[in-house]
């Protein structure tokens, strides 16, 4: 008899991913709120330098203080409820105006956002929804480097190359070198 071994892979989430918008900066509530309700959640952060008392501190704050990502875990309606619900108001991202469908965002795309999204990362810029769709690039694939994996589109801005990753409410954009880079097929 001979002996089989099955080859087991990690499974991967594959749930993807609502935009809310806020309708105040207190973003620290929401953030107490959505745990109350078992609800996963992503905010950007970056560091920023703030000073208080004569001394500059370096703090982590959200990079857009009226935006949350909430990962889909309940139905459509279950969420609509849960959000009316709330102690403050909040809307999920819609994927146009004139549309009723609310915007969702790929596992795969969130994965990479968050890791875009890291604060320890330099060489960063964060755009707003309308300036990352102003920026004209091409889909490329990180084939070497630190970013090996990411995909993106390949933009030049102030003379240097970043891979820009767009998600609905809003962009981020990596430094990398053309070089790294490869243009994805399709």
């Amino acid at each position: 008899m001979e002996n089989e071994s099955i080859a087991v892979s990690p499974t991967v989430d594959e749930t993807p991913w609502y935009a809310i918008r806020l309708y105040f900066t207190r973003y620290k509530a929401v953030s107490e709120w959505l745990k109350t309700q078992g609800m996963e959640f992503f905010v950007p952060m970056q560091y920023v330098d703030v000073e208080k008392n004569g001394r500059v501190k370096h703090v982590l704050k959200p990079v857009v203080s009226n935006l949350v990502f909430l990962k889909k875990t309940r139905s459509q309606k279950e969420t609509y409820s849960l959000l009316q619900e709330a102690p403050f108001r909040m809307s999920v991202i819609r994927k146009s105006r004139e549309s009723r469908d609310w915007s969702e965002i790929s596992a795969a795309e969130m994965r990479e956002f968050q890791t875009m999204c890291n604060p320890e990362i330099e060489l960063r810029k964060y755009l707003s929804e309308s300036e990352a769709k102003m920026k004209v690039g091409a889909p490329v694939l990180v084939k070497y480097g630190p970013l090996k994996g990411l995909s993106g589109k390949l933009v030049r801005s102030n003379k240097k190359y970043y891979l820009l990753k767009e998600v609905p409410g809003m962009g981020v954009m990596l430094k990398v070198s053309r070089w790294c880079c490869v243009p994805m097929e399709g």
